[in-house]
């Protein structure tokens, strides 16, 4: 993974995101510890102390690149929702898919791999990750299934631990992406989530008629 050196083209209003891109890129390769602020600055192609006049120090862009690049995509999935006027199948079906898009960056899909490795030491982050994002998007979930118990459409279950049956699996995946490299060589993302939908939603027995 490289994160490119560039100068800046845009308005002076995107450099706040665009060091934010570079700090994630930074942070997935090398590591929170290892990443200098100048280090994020040369890959963001500005100058030395201009992440200063945007963020106090590291662990306030750390801070940053949750609340401003991840749960960002809490407010779309909640948009889906919200504004969805099919059935409850198909709303998960499009709930999951814009997730497993949004995670298909690769900066993105590593977020899990580094909340692991960094988030504790520092709680604050992880806390800002753990309620903002994994929370939020359970709670979401969760909604869409009680949607689909509530219209017949799905069999009732334990809500409780059905959310993070239905999360498990692609975090997993974008987990096994970054370290433990135990998907299959050939490696299908749309394969994989085709897999998890038609699983979720059929079940592994068979059904006489």
């Amino acid at each position: 993974m490289n994160c490119p050196i560039k100068r800046w083209t845009r308005r002076k209003e995107a450099r706040p995101q665009e060091i934010l891109a570079a700090a994630l890129c930074l942070f997935v390769e090398k590591g929170y510890a290892a990443t200098k602020i100048e280090d994020i600055a040369r890959a963001a192609g500005v100058t030395r102390g201009t992440p200063y006049l945007y963020f106090a120090n590291k662990e306030e862009i750390f801070k940053a690149v949750i609340s401003e690049l991840l749960l960002p995509q809490i407010a779309q999935g909640d948009e889906i929702v919200n504004g969805w006027q099919g059935s409850a199948r198909d709303l998960f079906i499009e709930l999951m898919r814009f997730w497993w898009g949004q995670m298909r960056n690769p900066q993105l899909s590593a977020l899990p791999k580094l909340m692991l490795a960094e988030g504790g030491n520092f709680p604050d982050v992880l806390e800002l990750y753990r309620e903002g994002y994994v929370q939020s998007g359970n709670a979401l979930i969760r909604r869409v299934l009680q949607l689909g118990i509530d219209q017949g459409e799905f069999t009732p279950c334990d809500l409780d631990y059905a959310v993070h049956v239905v999360c498990s699996p692609v975090i997993m995946a974008l987990i096994s992406q970054h370290s433990l490299n135990c998907l299959p060589p050939d490696y299908d993302p749309e394969r994989y989530l085709q897999t998890i939908l038609d699983i979720l939603l059929t079940g592994l027995m068979h059904r006489k008629g």
